[in-house]
């Protein structure tokens, strides 16, 4: 039986860089919104962060993870927008139709 030595190999590796999930960048905003479709069904919320993507808001209600709401933005009008995350009164939505890069402009330079 013939032993042979053991042979060495060399690899390379590229680490793995940790970034954000999100497709686009946040920004903290403070604006006042409004869920709901028109009628009495509206309630006041805040826009506490926004992304082109999405928003976190604060809420007087509990929102439902998986749920679609109707999101009126400060003179930008509506947007379907699916609840990701809730906690308490503060939830994580992504809209259905990212905004616009002027309306995301619009928005945080007011805010």
């Amino acid at each position: 039986m013939t032993l042979h030595a053991p042979r060495s190999f060399a690899a390379e590796y590229e680490p793995a860089v940790v970034g954000s999930r999100r497709r686009s960048p946040r920004a903290p905003v403070s604006l006042d919104a409004r869920i709901g479709r028109g009628g009495l069904d509206r309630t006041l919320c805040k826009v506490v962060d926004l992304s082109m993507h999405g928003a976190r808001l604060q809420t007087y209600s509990a929102l439902k993870p998986g749920s679609t709401i109707w999101l009126t933005l400060p003179g930008h009008g509506q947007k379907v927008t699916r609840v990701v995350w809730a906690d308490d009164f503060e939830a994580g939505c992504q809209f259905d139709e990212p905004l616009l890069e002027h309306v995301f402009e619009a928005l945080t330079a007011t805010a």
